[in-house]
């Protein structure tokens, strides 16, 4: 991957920028830095500012892993979507999971060991997660967590992460069929997203020639992305740039 704000990744922008372009954003990670505690992740007040500017000149999209309303209290400002659970929730008719369900109840009869090797469960209604960031062990919480999951109800599946395991429904949509539905509704005609994890990978696979997709994070990473940036700060400035071909335009 090349990096975005080097030359041939400017030339690629200012190109886009002659489109009518939805922006989309993955939260954590892109937008907000990865914390140790989930519950703490906030964007800063420095991006929040520059995104606000961006909602009143673009169509403006936050596709995330949380629930919709966890994201929405940590943003600082309000995007024209905001869609949640890997792009299961804010879009479609998704209803509850018996697979889920069964989950619950399992974590609430076999959930203490997990808890006690440093592992939080999540519940974020249409999938769960299991953080295991703090663990002591990581790899043995992993597969800790492998042993709790099996057998997986038939209709479920996982998807690792950045320390964390989620636990989705099958017949869900992903992040690639939420931002193509944005699309339509938005009425726009290309797509810039920026990500940082697995869960954006489907993005990165399926874009289409004329989009730019951007991985948050080391550009020897593996990824299907077009370029990279380093981290959410480097964000910051490709918001700048982006705010200054919008400025520009009469």
């Amino acid at each position: 991957m090349q990096h975005l704000l080097a030359t041939p990744g400017l030339r690629a922008l200012s190109r886009l920028m002659r489109r009518r372009v939805l922006f989309a954003f993955d939260l954590d990670g892109t937008l907000a830095p990865i914390v140790d505690h989930p519950a703490d992740a906030r964007v800063s007040d420095a991006m929040a500012k520059r995104l606000r500017q961006l909602v009143v000149l673009s169509p403006v999209a936050v596709v995330t892993g949380r629930s919709v309303a966890d994201a929405r209290s940590r943003l600082g400002f309000q995007p024209h979507y905001l869609i949640g659970n890997h792009g299961a929730e804010g879009l479609g008719t998704l209803t509850e999971s018996s697979g889920l369900d069964r989950l619950r109840a399992r974590w609430r009869d076999r959930g203490a060991n997990l808890q006690a090797a440093g592992i939080v469960f999540e519940d974020k209604r249409f999938s769960l997660a299991l953080h295991y960031r703090q663990a002591p062990d990581l790899r043995h919480a992993l597969q800790a967590i492998q042993a709790w999951l099996h057998p997986l109800p038939g209709d479920l599946s996982t998807l690792g992460g950045k320390a964390v395991v989620n636990v989705l429904q099958r017949a869900a949509p992903d992040k690639a069929d939420a931002v193509l539905r944005l699309l339509e509704l938005s009425a726009c005609e290309s797509l810039l997203f920026a990500g940082d994890d697995v869960n954006d990978e489907p993005v990165f696979e399926r874009a289409r020639p004329d989009w730019l997709t951007v991985r948050i994070g080391s550009p020897e990473a593996i990824s299907r992305a077009m370029y990279c940036l380093e981290d959410p700060a480097a964000m910051e400035q490709l918001l700048d740039v982006i705010l200054q071909h919008l400025m520009a335009r009469p």
